[in-house]
């Protein structure tokens, strides 16, 4: 071999650095591929980890009164999906019936329309072109051809049937065997990681059953007082618009209490324009009572988050995990915060530097220099 090539030739460790550099790309570009396969099921295992630390205090409270384990995780889980079950029942009957009413008084409605439009603004027939058509039954094609997408569907709602039922699946198994699974990872730490470890679960079965339990007082509170609204009022399955403001509200994050408000607005307009600004006043009035009354009350005892992290938790999980992000963001946060308080260490506050820096900040003058 000459010279000039055995000093171009690379040193063998550049070789086997490059040839490691290469199968690490490649296996970071197949482990990516595994994790995108996996995703679904780890949603699922994620969200059954957050119900299994909601309802694993109802489980140790039944445990306490002498059921077991197993049979207290399947009572707390039917009760829940009997819960979810009726408010299923309940909305999807009420949507029913308002399409019915809406498409059989569709040409009331644009008589009305084309009454108002005319007093108002001297624009005549303006709905003739709509009208003719569900005269001639064109509208009604139409509405069949969306009722045979919406058939379509089948497949998507039994994939969310299965999901659910995994769901159900792994929660059952993690809140029944819920202590035999913390031995099992307690028995891979040392004794000093354990004490963190259980800290740490404890606090997250806290504030996560904190969390529902909060979430459901106001959510029935809510159902409650505007049953009785709606009743007043006048609204067509008041019970079942009264649920859905109560659990919508609630369950849902940043958006909830517009969406809740919405449904029961819709239907009062398409009643009587009047019941709609009540519906407005009594949405409203509860809000504040329930913003200044009952949910500080009941949140104090069960999770206390500021507005802003809230807020901002909730944004950056439906960033990262789209709606089960937002809907886990706010246990999450709480669970981390109470971690945070509990293991940072906090000084005493030294309340003549605050008064001193409050005074130079009105005076105008400068920190001093060290």
């Amino acid at each position: 071999m000459t010279k000039a090539s055995e000093t171009t030739a690379l040193p063998p460790w550049v070789r086997r650095a490059i040839l490691s550099l290469l199968i690490g790309i490649a296996s970071l570009w197949y482990l990516r591929g595994v994790v995108s396969a996996l995703r679904p099921l780890l949603m699922v295992l994620l969200v059954s980890l957050f119900l299994s630390f909601a309802l694993e205090p109802a489980v140790n409270r039944l445990q306490r009164h002498g059921m077991r384990r197993g049979p207290g995780t399947f009572l707390v889980l039917a009760v829940i999906v009997a819960a979810i079950g009726g408010f299923g029942v309940q909305v999807g009957s009420l949507l029913a019936e308002q399409v019915t009413d809406f498409s059989e008084n569709v040409p009331t409605y644009l008589e009305e329309i084309d009454g108002w439009l005319d007093d108002s603004f001297g624009i005549e027939h303006a709905t003739a072109d709509l009208r003719s058509e569900y005269d001639s039954g064109a509208l009604a094609k139409r509405l069949g051809e969306v009722a045979d997408d919406l058939a379509r569907f089948g497949t998507t709602v039994a994939n969310v049937m299965f999901n659910l039922f995994t769901v159900g699946l792994f929660t059952f198994y993690l809140v029944a065997e819920g202590p035999k699974l913390r031995r099992i990872i307690c028995s891979f730490l040392a004794e000093r990681h354990q004490r963190h470890v259980l800290e740490v679960w404890d606090l997250a079965i806290e504030k996560t059953g904190g969390y529902i339990l909060s979430r459901s007082l106001l959510a029935l509170a809510s159902s409650l007082v505007h049953w009785a609204a709606f009743e007043a009022i006048g609204l067509p399955s008041s019970l079942a618009l009264a649920l859905w403001v109560g659990v919508m509200s609630q369950f849902v994050p940043v958006v909830g209490t517009y969406i809740a408000g919405a449904l029961p607005l819709v239907i009062a307009l398409l009643g009587d324009p009047v019941d709609a600004l009540w519906v407005m006043a009594a949405v409203a009035a509860y809000q504040q009572v329930e913003n200044y009354v009952l949910a500080p009350r009941i949140t104090a005892h069960t999770m206390q988050l500021h507005v802003a992290v809230a807020f901002g938790a909730v944004i950056a999980g439906s960033a990262v995990l789209g709606v089960v992000g937002a809907l886990l963001a706010l246990p999450a946060a709480a669970t981390i915060q109470s971690v945070i308080a509990a293991e940072a260490e906090r000084h005493e506050v030294a309340e003549h530097l605050i008064a001193e820096s409050s005074l130079r900040r009105r005076q105008g003058e400068r920190p001093p220099s060290d």
